[in-house]
């Protein structure tokens, strides 16, 4: 059965291309004929047909923008309609960026999308390349997916759930709110209850890319109130703040919270999520989150960093003004967050 499908693997770049340089690794071209070299079970029949495509300079991922996203999405969405799904081989330091733009950009696109990489390349005699490629080949042909999700190690995530949490492990992403989509061992078992909300309409009209400012800051002890300031000076639309706990920051701090204000006063959308991997921002639990509340941040809920960015960025993207963006904000719109 799982031969019947066909899947698009497009290429970017990333670690499980690449080949041994002076400098260390390097992206390299020609995935189509690396894969034919170390995975001839490719070609045994027992797995999905396949066609490849590949970025014409392979990405490092550390180099990816924003643009990279929208690109990317237009290049799956003006694909052939023959094809069944399709894995994107990508670097894996801002992979959890990747996949949870697409699923904003990608919103009742309605066939699989599973992003993939490795931590070792496949030229390596030892590496999880492969399987992590397989793996997702095999996720797609289980007919089972229909969104965007990351294939890594003995896991599949929902795609803008997840992000990376160790450098070295095999096991490298995680999704730190939500149980994986499946869990890969000898077959993959599924969690029924992992189930996306339908696509909203205000996502049905794909966003093209525009220059959205989108800033990431996270609160430390101490921290003066000219970084606010400078970053709403450079034009910011949006910063995501990485609070302390279920969504706290230093209030107590007069000049910090006025340059919060002023942020917000000056229709910048200002989303709280936590610096820690679970749990989730509830700004009403402690007087110190509704100070932040009281001055216009609105909670992230239990989005990750890369979801909460990607989805202003999709947000502002789509000419929305700031009130209409941070009330979205608060929605779960692609199964990025919990509210309530």
């Amino acid at each position: 059965m799982a031969a019947k499908h066909k899947i698009s693997i497009i290429y970017t770049g990333g670690t499980l291309g690449m080949r041994p340089s002076e400098k260390g690794y390097a992206p390299a071209r020609d995935l189509d004929g690396l894969l034919r070299e170390r995975l001839p079970e490719l070609a045994s029949g027992a797995l999905p047909e396949y066609e490849i495509t590949e970025y014409e300079e392979p990405l490092e991922s550390s180099n990816a923008t924003p643009q990279h996203w929208y690109d990317l999405a237009d290049r799956i969405r003006n694909a052939d309609d023959g094809f069944d799904g399709f894995v994107v081989v990508h670097g894996t330091d801002t992979l959890a960026y990747t996949s949870s733009a697409l699923s904003f950009l990608l919103s009742g696109f309605g066939r699989p999308v599973v992003v993939t990489g490795s931590q070792i390349p496949l030229i390596e005699v030892r590496n999880d390349a492969g399987g992590n490629l397989i793996g997702a080949m095999q996720a797609i042909a289980t007919g089972r997916l229909s969104d965007v999700s990351v294939c890594f190690g003995r896991f599949l995530l929902r795609g803008n759930r997840s992000t990376k949490v160790n450098a070295t492990e095999l096991d490298a992403f995680v999704s730190p709110n939500l149980p994986p989509v499946a869990e890969i061992g000898t077959d993959f078992q599924f969690n029924e209850l992992n189930v996306l909300p339908p696509p909203p309409e205000i996502l049905s009209a794909p966003p093209s890319y525009r220059d959205c400012n989108i800033a990431v800051l996270r609160i430390f002890p101490g921290m003066p109130e000219g970084l606010l300031d400078a970053i709403v000076g450079a034009g910011a639309a949006g910063i995501v703040l990485r609070c302390y706990g279920v969504g706290t920051a230093p209030t107590a701090d007069e000049g910090f919270l006025a340059a919060l204000q002023r942020a917000c006063e000056a229709g910048v959308v200002v989303v709280a999520v936590s610096q820690c991997l679970e749990g989730r921002v509830t700004l009403d639990r402690y007087a110190a989150g509704s100070a932040l509340a009281d001055v216009g941040v609105v909670s992230g809920y239990d989005m990750t960093t890369e979801a909460a960015f990607t989805k202003l960025h999709a947000l502002f993207a789509l000419g929305l003004d700031a009130d209409r963006v941070a009330g979205l904000m608060q929605e779960n719109l692609r199964g990025e967050l919990t509210a309530g």
